[in-house]
């Protein structure tokens, strides 16, 4: 549905996005997530058309969209801050981009009443936007979006300024509606339980390029760098050394590696990832090279195990516990390593 091949934008000298490939599927939820300044916003701008690329292409559906004006691209975008048109009322809001493209009045009239009735507005076609509450101004938001049909819609942090309690809630409602309608969806936001209760998959940007890319659970199991395993929230990141099986931090050792594809601290020559679970907290992703070099791990995943080698771990918890005294290593094996209070 989506392909960006190397977009690039720079603003006075710095790079918004670096030669970002990112490709999105039919029918796919793709949310983008990073910290302010990341690119987020201006990967969005540039997919619809309302920002310039200084190189590289977009594509949509195939089709090279260079040169495409924003009204034919024939995608839809929701903003943060909705905006609505107050001077319509729900119905005229909702109808807008119908009229826009010519639909019949009683055709649009019927098609504004299905999309309220679908996100949980029946029957508000002439209340005031001024009289909605944040949450369903959102819900008008969403229907003004999705009333032209757009091949792809792409949502500007929606949900960013309502109550973490209506958040939570909607995000389900949407990721649901958004199941039924089968509808292509590029979001982005800065959070990250927003983002990974949404999305089928999640791109995590820093400074303009993509971080690490993935299925929700692979990039909170197994975050690609240092970096994002401080974004995701894991605090404490400590060196460690890998020798063989072993996996050697200041907390202690790890003798239990699980030997399953894709999982412990496999021998020398084969790629290996360690996962040692410590109640809510995790250590992650040690790893040293094959030739036995010392080398930062960066939290993260996928590297090659060797004799010995230099690595980081990091670690979810935020604080630990008297029954921090037993870790899980690879998948629900067990391991006598006993690991200090933090």
């Amino acid at each position: 549905m989506l392909r960006l091949d190397g977009v690039t934008v720079g603003f006075g000298g710095r790079a918004a996005l670096d030669a970002v490939d990112l490709d999105v599927a039919e029918h796919e939820i793709v949310c983008v997530l990073g910290p302010s300044g990341s690119g987020k916003s201006t990967l969005l701008r540039v997919v619809a058309g309302l920002q310039r690329a200084d190189a590289g292409q977009v594509y949509l559906a195939g089709k090279d969209q260079s040169g495409v004006p924003v009204h034919r691209r024939g995608v839809g975008l929701m903003f943060q801050d909705h905006q609505l048109f107050p001077q319509r009322d729900v119905g005229g809001n909702v109808a807008f981009g119908l009229r826009m493209r010519g639909v019949a009045r009683a055709e649009a009239e019927r098609k504004v009443a299905g999309l309220l009735d679908l996100v949980g507005l029946p029957g508000a076609q002439r209340r005031a936007v001024a009289a909605l509450s944040g949450g369903e101004q959102q819900r008008v938001a969403l229907a003004r979006a999705l009333a032209p049909e757009p091949r792809l819609l792409m949502l500007d942090e929606p949900l960013g300024q309502l109550d973490r309690t209506l958040r939570e809630r909607l995000v389900v409602e949407l990721r649901g509606l958004f199941g039924r309608l089968g509808t292509t969806v590029l979001a982005v936001t800065h959070d990250q339980g927003e983002a990974f209760a949404l999305a089928d998959r999640v791109v995590v940007m820093r400074d303009g390029r993509i971080a690490q890319a993935g299925s929700p659970l692979e990039v909170w199991q197994r975050p690609a760098s240092e970096f994002v395993a401080r974004f995701l929230g894991f605090d404490n990141v400590v060196e460690a050394k890998v020798r063989g099986e072993r996996a050697e931090t200041v907390w202690g050792r790890d003798t239990g590696a699980d030997r399953d594809a894709g999982g412990g601290v496999p021998g020398a020559g084969a790629a290996g990832r360690s996962a040692l679970r410590l109640g809510r907290a995790a250590v992650r992703g040690v790893r040293a090279d094959l030739q036995g070099r010392p080398r930062r791990a960066d939290a993260a995943t996928g590297g090659r195990a060797g004799a010995g080698g230099g690595g980081r771990a990091a670690d979810g918890a935020r604080g630990g516990g008297a029954d921090a005294g037993r870790v899980r290593c690879g998948r629900g094996r067990r391991s006598p390593l006993t690991v200090p209070e933090c």
